[in-house]
Formats: C-alpha cells, sequence, structure tokens
C-alpha cells in the first residue's frame, strides 16, 4: 500500500505579528463552530447558532485555549486553522483537525496511525529550533486534534516559483542549514522520509543575519552553522528505526521524484534522506519538477542516471567541489551515497557550531586584536566563605569582556563610564569594582548618588567572552510586600537570612548564551541564536526553564562549579539591594533608570519611553551590590516551583520545591514590555517551564564553597 500524507501547511500567507493589539482584539470577536462539516465556521460575536450550518454551542476559545483566527485550508486528511494560543500569551499556532477523506478501513486506520504519528515525532523532535514545536494532542468530540507551532514564511517550491532558479549561493546556504537539523533527526533514529522542496520553509521572521558576500558565502555560511532560516516540516510519514527495524520492509510512503529506490520498496536509512535533499537540491538549480504523469525531465531512464547539468540554465556555471557533492548524494545505489549527514558535513567542511561574536556596545565592536589564540588557559578558580580567589593564571595575560570594564590588577574603573570607541578592551581579571548607586524621590527625581564597591570573579567561556559573577553579602531580609501594597501572591511579607553566593552581574547575554550553547549537550539541545532582538551584549531572550537549567548544568561541566538558576528568595534579595521600597532605586521607576513599558507611570513619576525591545546589559545604573537590570528587559526564571503565596515558605532563602506546583516555574523582574507594577522587587509572575518568548530571560547563580 501506497500513502501519501499530506495536510496543508501555512507557508504563503502574509506575515502576521501579533503584537499589535488590535489584531488581537478583532480576533476576540469571531465565534467558532466545531462541526467539521461546517464550511464557514466562523461567527459574529453575538451569535447563538451558527450562522452556516446551525449548530449551537458556539464558542471564543476552543478546548478553552485555542482562540481561532481563520481556516488556513483543506486537504486529504483534514483542516488546517490559524490560532492563538491564550495559556502562552496569545502565541500564534496551528491546530491541524484530523478528518480524513478515505474510503475503506485499510486506509482509514493506515491514515491515523500517520496522524498520530505525526504527533510522536514532533513531541520527540521538536526541542530543535529549525523542526516545529508541538504543543498539544488530543481528542475532542471523537476527533484528533494536533496543535503546533505556527512556522510563518514560504516554502521553497513557491520560492522557487516567485524567485527562479537557485543560484550555487543559496544551495551552499541550503545545505549548511537542513544538513545540521537532518543529523539532530537521525541522531534520534528518525528518518524524515519525504525530503523535498514543500516541506522546507524559510522563516519569514528571518534571523536578521547580514547577507553574506556572494564570493565567499559558502565559507561563511558554514562557519556559522548556516543562517537557521529554513525549518524543516511534515513529520506525518517519517519513521523510527533501530538496528533490528533497519533493513525490514514496510508500508512505501515517501514523494515520487525524491525519493531514492530502496525507500520505494520499503526500506529507509539515513542515506535515503540525504539522497531526498540532494534531489532537492538538483531541481533548485535547474526548476525541473516531477510531472503529473510521472515523467522526470531530470532522469535519464534508458542510461538510468540523473542528468541535471544538462538542464542547467544557460550561462549557469556550477563549482566542481558542490557539483562532486551534489552526484554523491543522488547516487541511485545506497552503498555509493554518502551514509550519514556527518560525513557530507565534513566533506562540506561545514563546522556546526558558530564561532562567539564579539561583545557589541550600542553599535560598537569591542575588539581586542592583542589577545593570541590559545593564550587563555583554563581558569581554575575557587571560592572561599570570604569570597577571595584562587586563580592559576598569569597576571599580565589579557583578553575581551563582555562589559564596559578596563582595568588591571592595580586600576580600578567606573562600570558606568561609557565605553570608548577607539580603545582596545585589554584587562586583566581583578577582584573588585566600583559603581554609582542612583535614589530617586516619588516623583523620579534623583536624590542621591553614592559609590559603591563589590567583589566579583570572572568566568572565562571560550573564545574571550567571560561571564562577571558578583559577590552578595547574607543578610535577612523582609521578602514579599506588605498588607497594604502589593499582590496577593507577594504575601504574607515574612524575614529570611540567607548565606552569601555569587549571581551574575548581569542576565545571561546572548554572546554568553552562544558560547555555552557551543558546549557538549548534557540532556537537551540549545539554539545557539534564540533571541528575537539580536545583539551580543542584549540579554538572551526566547529561552524555556528547561533551557535554561541546561545552560547551568553544561557550564558547570565546563568549570566544575555549581552554577543554577538563582532561588526566588536569592533573586529578591539580590534585587531589593538593601532596600525596601518598591524599586531598588525608591519609591518609583523612570526610563532613564531602566528598560520597561514606560507610556504608564508609578506614583509620581511621569511617563516615559517604550522602547519595544530590550537593551543591552548595563544601561542603566545598579543596585548597591553592584547588580544590573533586576527591573524591566526580560522577565528572569527563577528555580523555584510555583506557589499561590508565601505561605511555609523557607525561612533560608533555599530553593522552595515541596508543596508548589512543579509545571510552573517563577519568573521575576518584568520586561520591556511590562508597566511598571509588573517591575517592581516583589513582584512574581508564573509560567509553564517550556515557555518561550521574547520577554523571558534569566540570570546563573552560584553558592559559596
Amino acid at each position: 500500500m501506497i500513502i501519501f500524507y499530506k495536510f496543508l501547511h501555512i507557508h504563503e500567507e502574509p506575515e502576521k505579528i501579533y503584537d499589535n493589539l488590535n489584531q488581537i482584539i478583532s480576533a476576540q470577536d469571531m465565534l467558532y463552530c466545531s462541526n467539521p462539516k461546517c464550511s464557514h465556521p466562523f461567527n459574529p460575536d453575538k451569535s447563538k447558532f451558527c450562522q452556516s450550518c446551525g449548530q449551537p454551542n458556539l464558542t471564543p476559545l476552543f478546548r478553552n485555549r485555542y482562540r481561532v483566527i481563520r481556516l488556513l485550508g483543506e486537504g486529504g486528511f483534514g483542516r488546517t486553522y490559524e490560532a492563538v494560543d491564550t495559556d502562552r500569551m496569545d502565541d500564534p499556532c496551528v491546530i491541524k483537525q484530523f478528518m480524513p477523506q478515505f474510503q475503506g478501513t485499510s486506509a482509514l486506520e493506515k491514515a491515523t496511525e500517520l496522524f498520530q504519528q505525526e504527533a510522536k515525532r514532533l513531541y520527540e523532535l521538536g526541542e530543535h529550533p529549525q523542526i516545529p514545536r508541538l504543543i498539544a494532542y488530543f481528542e475532542q468530540d471523537k476527533r484528533l486534534y494536533l496543535v503546533q507551532e505556527l512556522i510563518e514564511g514560504q516554502n521553497l517550491l513557491a520560492e522557487l516559483n516567485q524567485q527562479g532558479v537557485f543560484t550555487e549561493e543559496k544551495i551552499w546556504q541550503l545545505l549548511a542549514d537542513i544538513l545540521p537539523i537532518l543529523k539532530f533527526v537521525h541522531d534520534r533514529n528518525v528518518i524524515h522520509r519525504d525530503i523535498k522542496l514543500e516541506n522546507i520553509i524559510r522563516r519569514r521572521t528571518s534571523m536578521h543575519l547580514s547577507p553574506a558576500n556572494s564570493g565567499n558565502l559558502r565559507n561563511s555560511a558554514f562557519r556559522r552553522g548556516g543562517r537557521r532560516e529554513l525549518v524543516l516540516i511534515d513529520f506525518g510519514v517519517s519513521k523510527q528505526v533501530t538496528g533490528s527495524l533497519m533493513t525490514k520492509v514496510g508500508t512505501t510512503v515517501g514523494t515520487p521524484g525524491y525519493s531514492p529506490m530502496e525507500q520505494m520498496r520499503g526500506q529507509v536509512f539515513p542515506g535515503s534522506d540525504l539522497y531526498s535533499l540532494g534531489i532537492t537540491c538538483i531541481r533548485l538549480l535547474t526548476k525541473c519538477l516531477p510531472k503529473v504523469d510521472g515523467s522526470d525531465d531530470l532522469y535519464d531512464p534508458i542510461n538510468g542516471g540523473w542528468i541535471w547539468r544538462e538542464r542547467l540554465p544557460a550561462d549557469t556555471k556550477i563549482s566542481s567541489e558542490l557539483a562532486i557533492i551534489l552526484d554523491k548524494l543522488i547516487q541511485d545505489y545506497l552503498k555509493n551515497r554518502y551514509q550519514s549527514a556527518d560525513e557530507v558535513i565534513k566533506a562540506l567542511n561545514l563546522y556546526s557550531l558558530p564561532p562567539q561574536p564579539h561583545f557589541v556596545k550600542e553599535g560598537r565592536s569591542a575588539v581586542n586584536s592583542a589577545r593570541t589564540q590559545g593564550s587563555l588557559p583554563p581558569l581554575n578558580a575557587y571560592l572561599t566563605e570570604e569570597g577571595q580567589i584562587a586563580i592559576n593564571s598569569s597576571p599580565n595575560q589579557s583578553r575581551q569582556i563582555n562589559s564596559n570594564i578596563s582595568v588591571n590588577s592595580t586600576e580600578k574603573s567606573n562600570t558606568n563610564s561609557p565605553l570608548n570607541q577607539s580603545s582596545q578592551r585589554i584587562v586583566a581579571v581583578k577582584s573588585t569594582f566600583e559603581f554609582k548607586v542612583v535614589t530617586v524621590d516619588n516623583g523620579g527625581q534623583q536624590t542621591t548618588l553614592n559609590s559603591g564597591k563589590a567583589r566579583f570573579f570572572e568566568e572565562h567561556l571560550g573564545s574571550g567572552t567571560v561571564m562577571e559573577m558578583v559577590s552578595v553579602s547574607g543578610g535577612t531580609f523582609l521578602m514579599g510586600s506588605p498588607k497594604d501594597r502589593g499582590d496577593g501572591d507577594e504575601k504574607p511579607q515574612h524575614p529570611v537570612t540567607l548565606p552569601s553566593f555569587y549571581i551574575g552581574k548581569f542576565p545571561v547575554t546572548q554572546a554568553q548564551w552562544t558560547a555555552v550553547a557551543a558546549l557538549p549537550e548534557v540532556k537537551i539541545f540549545l539554539n545557539f541564536d534564540a533571541s528575537r532582538f539580536k545583539g551580543a551584549n542584549r540579554p538572551i531572550e526566547n529561552v524555556s526553564w528547561y533551557e535554561a537549567v541546561e545552560f547551568c548544568a553544561r557550564l558547570s561541566r565546563k568549570t566544575g562549579k555549581k552554577y543554577r538558576l538563582p532561588s526566588e528568595a536569592q533573586w529578591e534579595y539580590a534585587c531589593r539591594g538593601e532596600t525596601v521600597t518598591p524599586f531598588h532605586f525608591g519609591e518609583t521607576i523612570t526610563s532613564e533608570l531602566a528598560n520597561y513599558n514606560g507610556n504608564s507611570n508609578y506614583a509620581d513619576a511621569p511617563k516615559g519611553v517604550y522602547r519595544f525591545q530590550t537593551t543591552d546589559v548595563g544601561n542603566f545604573k545598579p543596585n548597591a551590590f553592584g547588580l544590573y537590570d533586576f527591573h524591566g528587559n526580560v522577565w528572569e526564571w527563577c528555580a523555584d516551583s510555583w506557589h499561590n503565596n508565601y505561605n511555609g515558605a523557607p525561612a533560608d532563602g533555599s530553593v522552595w520545591e515541596s508543596g508548589g506546583d512543579s509545571s510552573l516555574r517563577l519568573l521575576r523582574g518584568g520586561s520591556w514590555n511590562d508597566h511598571p507594577p509588573n517591575c517592581r522587587s516583589a513582584c512574581r509572575l508564573r509560567y509553564q517551564p517550556d515557555c518561550k518568548a521574547s520577554i523571558v530571560g534569566f540570570r546563573v547563580a552560584i553558592s559559596v564553597v
């Protein structure tokens, strides 16, 4: 039996970014009819019965969670809808309704199996940023539904039709993007079985990387590990394989004109996907596609071989290097092909780990041209109760750091001073730094400006990237809000006594994230380029609690220290900086003090600036501990489970797990998109640990040994 599994995917619709509140409100004005035979399921919000089919029980939320925006299309397996997930901050998503149009029990059973299989594969593989993430899979009203991440963009078939044949440079880029995905998939014993133009989508919201020069695109693309603009979709016919199952004959699935001989006979291997990728490349180079009658201008049936060179457009030249690799990918016999994505990656000199980006401050690169490669031995430091550091390194070593500090072992510098564009930041490891602390009144006017000093150590992450960890002396503070202020989950206010600890001077930056993401995996994959707002010195965002924990695990394994997310008590103690006011700089907040939604004010301060994005860390004054960006910019994950209030909370500042809801995790600090009350020192937010949003980041902590 041959099954061709097909759902309509969103890849040619106009881009929709749901930052516009009016778009979200307009979606709320429609009620949804769940009758699968209804031809027009959307109804005005005052309707009691569906205006198309007459069915009652219309609902604004499907399954009390998803707000359906519109029908995207229909296929042989059912319908596909665009929706938003109200449990995930109105995150756009796609709902697939299984409604097969098949006759016969056998075909229906196979179709159901493939639909369920797609859900399983997305669940297993969706941690990769270039594979659609599974959000939910369920049965309702005797119908199956699959909810997955919305991939906005255009598939390669549509791109080919609109823009014409691909250049060699675009093929290099395609290989740089897709091969690491296939390596990820094959390493998990999954074969896609349907690689083709229609199943590769180029995200419309690209990674905002500047285009490479065509003369050296192959090198630059490969050394970056690709641009990660392409997404591999449609895992409905993918196959889980093991050593015992690899050679067994099964149901034939795939697409004629892309699938190799062994696959059409029911057997698949990693090389089968590589064959389909090679065929995809030559079709993009020639714009020769399989015909409806089964014929193919790219294949010579008499002599048995692909004749893609003869079908190249006039004046098109392909390098011998690319041609040799394509020819090996599309060999008829499996034994003559590459056997793994790794083999192709090595043949192409594709480095899957990108280099660490230079630190950038306000568009300026801090480049240490004097640092020679390999001049930095591992930093073997240990911490004592007094916060002193013992370091096995030469005092005259120099390197680039991710902060605005230029000092050596005998000189101090104010971290709030502007960066000198022309100077090179040559610095040495130090144990203290100086800073200025501002306090304001109810109206946001500065009342004091004091000097401060703090101890810290530097963790070398590789390629000149450094993380600064600041010493926070132990003490007792009142956690939460008093009875007459704050929200109910911030009470009762209670004393907490904490031992000393170290915490990140800033939220983790994108440069630091990239360095640690390049380290060997502990449990889960980390996307090198996760953030929506790009910048080496901006905070990493759009990362889940699980990914933040993985970051800590990789860093711990590299350094031998026990890095982790701070407990909620540690976070608030560090944020307050020995203050009791709503914000560490006083009774109010202004846009000169933090990055938040300045369209509203707090106390008697005026409204400010709404920047609509993150800002570089360290742009604003620190608190009395010398810590930056606790108010606004990004919400920060904490280690604790969610508790509805502080009844029974630990008094020692430890992570609070017992009695809580482990399906929800703590976030603190507010973000660039939040109004002032959400940015207070005491404000708490709960969210699912797999939540990813452009308002969510984290910083790390480490206990004193």
